[in-house]
């Protein structure tokens, strides 16, 4: 489960408006971690939320498994860049509001402890629980985020510039939790993961892509077998690895110069 499939997809946000995103086509295989890469405003966040059911497609269809999306739904976790947990609710009340539509079976003691177990898993301790998002730091709201995400165990998790507000350090902790969880499960989630760090792509994803200016297509596509995969020993030191970040780079940058070129 968790096999995406986009056909067609264009997308403007008002009837004979700016298209943002213009035929996309691609699948993505259920089990993949794909980070999407590309200038801000090319619609990366506007695709992810195609997926999600946040939008609906101008034209074309995106479909899981074979069922057209119509709506937001709780096979799809989602991870925003400014936490999404609701102010008023503690860290262990966002995440079992989550665990409640997704399991309005159990009872409550089972989801609290459900609650406590994932905390645990992203490396915070149970008195977070307790604690309101204003009495966390960037990090902590973000592994509360992430610990809502994981805990309504969806098939597909996407994830939008989850770590861009963090510092380099908070980021790289981050980065290495989510490709722990990621690694550990079986199956493995397909992951969405949008960003404009191509050094946060490589080491994260086994599949890139690179969206163009809008209105935006895909124009790079790239798989990384695992026995290629970047680590943060050979990111920087591995040539075939330099070679890759390379033509990323190259790509995103002759698309820049080829609408430049086009405005002058």
């Amino acid at each position: 489960m968790g096999n995406i499939v986009m056909k067609e997809v264009s997308f403007s946000y008002e009837e004979g408006g700016k298209v943002i995103l213009q035929d996309i086509n691609t699948e993505i295989q259920a089990g993949e971690f794909v980070c999407v890469l590309g200038q801000s405003g090319c619609g990366k966040s506007t695709l992810l939320r195609l997926i999600a059911g946040l939008e609906k497609p101008t034209t074309g269809e995106v479909t899981i498994d074979g069922e057209r999306i119509q709506k937001a739904g709780l096979r799809r976790g989602v991870v925003f860049q400014d936490y999404g947990l609701f102010p008023w609710m503690t860290a262990g009340e966002n995440i079992m509001l989550a665990l409640r539509q997704r399991f309005p079976e159990k009872p409550r003691q089972e989801l609290r402890q459900i609650t406590a177990d994932m905390l645990k898993r992203v490396g915070l301790e149970e008195t977070v629980f307790g604690k309101l998002p204003k009495e966390l730091s960037g990090g902590m709201k973000q592994r509360c985020a992430i610990a809502q995400a994981f805990s309504i165990d969806p098939p597909i998790l996407l994830m939008d510039e989850p770590f861009g507000a963090l510092d380099a350090v908070t980021r790289t902790r981050l980065q290495d939790l989510v490709l722990e969880l990621w690694a550990q499960e079986e199956p493995k989630k397909t992951v969405f993961f949008v960003t404009h760090d191509v050094d946060e792509a490589m080491l994260l994803a086994n599949r890139l892509l690179v969206l163009g200016q809008s209105p935006s297509h895909i124009i790079y596509d790239c798989r990384i077998p695992d026995d290629r995969r970047p680590t943060r020993e050979t990111q920087f030191e591995d040539p075939e690895v330099l070679k890759m970040r390379t033509e990323l780079i190259r790509q995103i940058n002759r698309d820049v110069a080829s609408h430049v070129g086009q405005t002058v």
